[in-house]
């Protein structure tokens, strides 16, 4: 938890290639099941703007930040499996998958 939560420095740099940020996803496997993870990663980019409802996070909503944050933070539902599916189906032209 500690190496994806409080050393990649690479969402930093990708909010400092863009001038800040509007919005913050989180999505598929941990970003969208696990409020501790969420809270963590937000908390280190505070100077962002971004401020989390911990009671919103807690219950998993679609929005988590706190309308006093600049930045608006999101969990998002992915179906990764399907979407893994799809792609290799593509690759390999074998058409949609179902």
């Amino acid at each position: 938890m500690r190496a994806s939560c409080g050393s990649d420095d690479t969402p930093v740099a990708f909010a400092a290639a863009l001038g800040g940020l509007d919005t913050l996803v989180f999505a598929g496997g941990i970003g969208e099941n696990s409020p501790p993870v969420r809270s963590r990663i937000c908390n280190g980019l505070k100077f962002l703007g971004i401020e989390i409802e911990e009671e919103r996070n807690a219950a998993k909503e679609g929005v988590i930040s706190a309308k006093s944050g600049r930045v608006v933070v999101r969990v998002i539902r992915t179906d990764e499996e399907s979407m893994i599916a799809t792609t290799v189906c593509r690759v390999l032209g074998l058409g949609m998958a179902s």
